[in-house]
């Protein structure tokens, strides 16, 4: 059969609040997420046997640890279950343009990105909720990427309302090569320590007007800062540069600055890029979805 391909979308987090931590160590989170334009590429082939995936990106794992290669697997256990074997096999080519372990979605991209090419491919099997389900026993991040617009975010992560009130922005991200773990993040997340009060006491938001000034909130962000303190450095230089606003995104390290004019975006990502102070760095422009 002919390989298809398919564009797995990045994320950013318009603001991130961590409101509790549940009986079962995960934790309770009150986000906005927009997709962003700045996508991996996944190439799939239908057919052999067993499911492979191909990345030369040496921070993406080929084997069943793959969140792409996990969706595939749990997609087929799902609608083929019934049915007499042969599973059909899968090859996954990923060509990695979001960044690893740098608080974009990538996984969690990728896996909703074959769980809905997947469905496609076999006549929509699964309804968008039952596919949604599945995405949440891959990951938190994955029935965001399955929605595929901007939402906000409660539980831990997987219970979405669409928000359609963004108005649209140009995103300069800044990766310094930092690859971050989000389990470290919330493992040293002390709720009482990390979160800036004066901050968070201007926090109200009513629902549906996203303002930069006041919500650009993440609750994550102090905790990361204090084993990567480039972060600090990376929002200062945005907001020099004019950007209405900088934070990073998730639990990092890339941060984001937000910028009206897309021009001016790309002119303060040339002139970062041109700085050799930043060669470390990785940068980014990219419009928000909405």
């Amino acid at each position: 059969m002919e390989p298809f391909r398919v564009k797995a979308p990045a994320k950013i987090n318009l603001f991130l609040r961590v409101t509790g931590k549940r009986p079962d160590g995960y934790h309770e989170l009150y986000s906005l997420i927009c997709p962003l334009a700045l996508y991996d590429t996944l190439t799939l082939n239908v057919g052999g046997k067993g499911i492979v995936v191909i990345c030369d990106h040496p921070g993406v794992p080929e084997d069943a640890s793959n969140l792409a290669a996990r969706s595939a697997r749990l997609f087929f256990e799902t609608v083929f279950a019934d049915k007499a074997p042969p599973v059909p096999g899968l090859t996954i080519h990923i060509d990695k343009k979001i960044p690893v372990g740098a608080g974009l979605g990538g996984g969690s991209s990728d896996a909703a990105a074959v769980l809905k090419a997947l469905n496609n491919y076999f006549g929509q099997p699964l309804s968008t909720q039952k596919l949604m389900a599945l995405g949440t026993r891959i990951g938190a991040d994955v029935p965001f990427f399955i929605l595929g617009a901007p939402a906000l975010a409660t539980g831990i992560g997987d219970r979405l309302d669409p928000f359609a009130h963004l108005t649209p922005w140009t995103a300069l991200l800044v990766y310094p090569n930092e690859a971050v773990s989000t389990a470290w993040v919330y493992k040293n997340l002390n709720l009482r320590l990390t979160k800036d009060e004066k901050k968070l006491s201007k926090f109200h938001f009513d629902g549906r007007f996203f303002n930069v000034d006041e919500h650009l909130v993440n609750d994550l962000e102090p905790v990361t800062e204090m084993a990567f303190p480039v972060i600090k450095k990376i929002k200062r230089l945005l907001l020099e540069h004019g950007a209405a606003g900088a934070m990073m995104s998730g639990s990092g390290s890339t941060v984001f600055g937000l910028f009206a004019d897309a021009e001016r975006a790309i002119s303060v990502c040339t002139a970062l890029r041109d700085n050799q102070l930043n060669q470390n760095w990785t940068l980014y422009v990219a419009d928000l979805l909405i």
